[in-house]
């Protein structure tokens, strides 16, 4: 059987699945993981942290994008994403203490230096962006991601991996219905599949607090941090050239006009249907765990399908998971674990893109869980910032980047704007939030370092970029030269300092 042969027979069949005996089961499991909440089954003796990551293979002689043969994914800690050219590493499970983030760092460093190696043999190397802008180099960037083999009223894309679940979430069909549509500065991209959102990539910090009954605390704290941590983050000022329906590109659009990180707006605007609810948003708070559990058994459904529970603990609840897949909102909760022992409930940070190097990870990753931990442990102020000024901050951040103007309250209870005294402030919490985990000052301080230099500099990896591009369009450069020009360098860049520099340390010029 063939490959869209496969996915079509597993949409088909979803859709001969009776929505009320899949509901049905998933309002079952959602009461029986609501009493697993309730008697403590989900909680922890200690914090955790773990990440997922993503990468793009290119061609390593000119950084086209590649497609990743299969085999490669079968190196350790690695499985294949939404893209043929996408590769995914997700992290084991680490204390949230000095000693763990460093077992994080050298794990992750470890299997990616393994699939480098893995790569070199057939010219591939895997990039660590949000989004890539050198298309293939045997034909046009808008036809790899938009081809697409039709049959029986199914859309399938070439360029997306064989899973039903990419196929079957991002279908552009009356029953699985998405927007695919991208409406963006200088740029207008229809698509029947999920095809473009294979342009990003990004990393997602999970961390789960002691007591599952503290998971809504992480996840509204989650989006109080959200907005100030990807202006820090942003890392895809541009699409690749082609895409853009604007001939001309003038500078202004590119360098002032363009969203600092179009990952996000690319990704709702796939995913998401042109009517109905959102699928890829920034959530509303929660009020209890359950909320979290209820809010996954109320989602639409979009690929429904009757599964055999299997020999996992969470296979109690492999519908209400299913279903949970489906839905990517910014920040959310994740209810899983192979027995009852491993079982936890965490949060998955998802708005952040692929990162310049490693050590410009970490910091994120460290951040991330030592400002939920600062906030929701202490009592901080900025915790009653409301939800509507955080959903404020996350757009302007997504737009402007470190250029936005951020609505914060400091730890005297002070509302401000301006960006020093709301990161001085942030990155106290973050490393208050990490002491409380054991971390000594001055290892906290150091692992979010990377950070701070970028606010110093007021320098964001989108801003770098950025830079490249307009020193490229004043030598007189076409927009699509100095767009490809910035990408070669930032690959470049990348080679030379991934395992132990960071972005502050690039040249601009």
């Amino acid at each position: 059987m063939t490959k869209d042969r496969d996915t079509i027979t597993g949409i088909k069949e979803s859709k001969g699945i009776d929505l009320e005996t899949f509901e049905r089961r998933v309002r079952t499991e959602g009461e029986r993981l609501k009493a697993h909440l309730d008697s403590g089954t989900f909680d922890n003796r200690q914090v955790t942290i773990g990440l997922e990551y993503e990468f793009y293979a290119v061609e390593a002689d000119n950084g086209a994008i590649r497609r990743v043969p299969r085999s490669l994914l079968e190196a350790l800690g690695f499985e294949p994403e939404l893209g043929l050219h996408n590769a995914e590493l997700t992290s084991g499970v680490h204390p949230c203490t000095h000693a763990g983030l460093r077992a994080l760092r050298w794990e992750v460093e470890a299997n990616i230096r393994n699939i480098q190696d893995l790569a070199s043999t057939d010219g591939i190397r895997f990039v660590s962006d949000g989004m890539w802008t050198i298309g293939p180099a045997d034909g046009s960037t808008e036809a790899y991601l938009m081809e697409a083999t039709h049959e029986d009223g199914l859309s399938l894309a070439i360029n997306v991996s064989n899973a039903v679940r990419y196929h079957g979430f991002g279908s552009v069909t009356e029953h699985t219905p998405v927007g695919g549509r991208i409406d963006l500065p200088g740029a207008t991209i229809r698509s029947e599949t999920a095809g473009p959102v294979s342009l990003t990539s990004s990393i997602q910090p999970h961390v789960q607090p002691r007591r599952a009954a503290e998971l809504p605390a992480y996840h509204n704290n989650a989006l109080r941090v959200a907005g100030p941590l990807l202006a820090l983050a942003v890392n895809s000022p541009f699409l690749p050239p082609e895409l853009y329906t604007d001939d001309e590109l003038p500078a202004e659009l590119l360098l002032n006009e363009s969203y600092a990180e179009n990952r996000l707006p690319v990704y709702e605007g796939i995913m998401n249907p042109s009517e109905g609810r959102s699928k890829v948003t920034f959530p509303r708070d929660l009020e209890s765990v359950a909320e979290a559990v209820d809010r996954i058994v109320d989602d639409d459904v979009i690929v429904p399908a009757l599964i055999e529970e299997g020999p996992r603990f969470d296979d109690q609840f492999v519908h209400l998971r299913h279903k949970h897949g489906s839905f990517w909102r910014w920040v959310r909760p994740v209810f899983d674990g192979a027995s009852e022992g491993d079982a936890n409930a965490r949060i998955e940070f998802r708005p952040l893109p692929g990162q310049p190097t490693l050590l410009d990870t970490i910091a994120l990753v460290a951040a991330v869980a030592g400002s939920v931990i600062g906030l929701s442990e202490g009592d901080h102020p900025a915790s009653d910032l409301r939800w509507d000024v955080a959903r404020e901050n996350f757009d302007a951040a997504t737009r402007e980047g470190l250029s936005a103007e951020l609505r914060w309250i400091t730890a005297d209870g002070d509302r401000t704007s301006d960006p020093d005294k709301l990161y001085t402030d942030l990155f106290s919490l973050a490393i208050a939030g990490l002491e409380r985990q054991g971390f000594e000052t001055a290892e906290a301080t150091d692992w979010i370092a990377p950070l701070r230099a970028r606010v110093t500099d007021r320098l964001s990896p989108a801003g770098w970029k950025r830079r490249i591009v307009a020193r490229e369009l004043e030598t007189g450069s076409t927009p699509a030269e100095a767009i490809h020009e910035a990408q070669r360098r930032y690959l470049q860049q990348q080679a030379r300092t991934f395992y132990d520099g960071s972005l502050i340390e690039w040249p601009s010029v």
